[in-house]
């Protein structure tokens, strides 16, 4: 293994991808059938962005650290609840998630929850008052909101579909919606599988992952389609160099993406660990699908793609033959 230069993997590697395609494939659409059934009967555990909650200010006769009142409070049984200074180190704002959902924003529910949360995050040493009277504080993201982003993610896919067909092919543009999809699909079913919060640092890790299958599935296409034009040997064996070519850059590219999800992980607080577990989580599926899946599909029914698809257009021709 080479560091400097930076090569993690040889750029002449001759792995044969291509005799594990059937088997990749079949367990894709396994991965891609559990991950909807995941999804569809464990749901999310939605956090306060998504639930809205009591909002409680506190202020205490000494300076306090915040994590320790996370802590005390999730001892108490306020899971997940949102905790910041405000103010100075001694007043601190409480936002947890209502115990009762259909009576959440009465005053008498308000003030039941505000007194637990006191007595859960006071201590003999350092006790406690209520700074304000207990309010209740809607969602951040209504349904309204949440349809926006669903539509804005199908028109992400459409956008990706017209440019990649425009400037690679239509097949190509299909086979990188999917696997984006899949790439997606995966990391939202092992957030819902183990029951981590899902807030918006988690949506925004969601799409940036999108984003990085994309990108990542688009240098293997742009290489496969160099190689269909210029060697002459078998489609499975243009597929088969293209992803050794690149695999090095991709390599390099996912690890670069995981360390500096990594620190943030480690160092960003508990309120950035939804997003770096996102982009760690989606760096590893989108390595592999780029791999074991992208090029693979190419191969079967009418995604399959060959020679004559690649061959330089006429306009391709024209603008080459301008560049110096």
């Amino acid at each position: 293994m080479k560091i400097f230069p930076l090569h993690l993997l040889p750029n002449d590697t001759t792995i044969d991808f291509m005799r594990l395609r059937k088997l990749a494939l079949t367990v894709t659409v396994i991965l891609f059938i559990a991950s909807i059934a995941v999804v569809a009967l464990k749901g999310f555990n939605y956090a306060l962005d998504f639930t809205g909650g009591t909002l409680v200010e506190l202020k205490y006769a000494q300076p306090v650290e915040v994590e320790g009142v996370r802590k005390q409070l999730d001892a108490a049984g306020f899971h997940n609840a949102q905790v910041q200074n405000y103010g100075s180190a001694n007043d601190v704002l409480v936002r947890v998630q209502p115990t009762d959902a259909k009576d959440a924003s009465s005053d008498a529910a308000n003030e039941k929850v505000a007194q637990s949360v006191l007595a859960a995050a006071s201590s003999a040493n350092n006790p406690g008052t209520l700074a304000n009277a207990p309010t209740y504080v809607g969602p951040q993201v209504g349904k309204d909101l949440a349809m926006n982003g669903v539509k804005a993610t199908v028109f992400i896919l459409i956008g990706f579909i017209a440019y990649i067909a425009f400037r690679f092919e239509l097949k190509f543009a299909i086979v990188a919606s999917l696997t984006a999809l899949f790439d997606l699909l995966l990391t939202v079913a092992y957030m819902s599988a183990t029951g981590r919060e899902f807030d918006l640092t988690v949506l925004a890790g969601l799409l940036s992952v999108m984003g990085f299958a994309v990108n990542d599935i688009i240098v293997v296409f742009d290489r496969v389609r160099e190689n269909f034009r210029s060697l002459r040997v078998e489609p499975l064996e243009v597929l088969n160099r293209s992803i050794n070519q690149t695999l090095s850059r991709t390599i390099i590219t996912a690890v670069m993406f995981l360390l500096s999800s990594l620190a943030l992980f480690l160092y960003g607080g508990q309120s950035m660990q939804g997003l770096a577990l996102t982009h760690i989580v989606g760096a590893v599926i989108v390595v592999l699908s780029s791999t074991l899946v992208a090029c693979p599909l190419l191969t079967f029914g009418p995604l399959s793609v060959s020679k004559q698809d690649l061959l330089p257009k006429a306009k391709d021709i024209a603008e080459l033959q301008r560049r110096p």
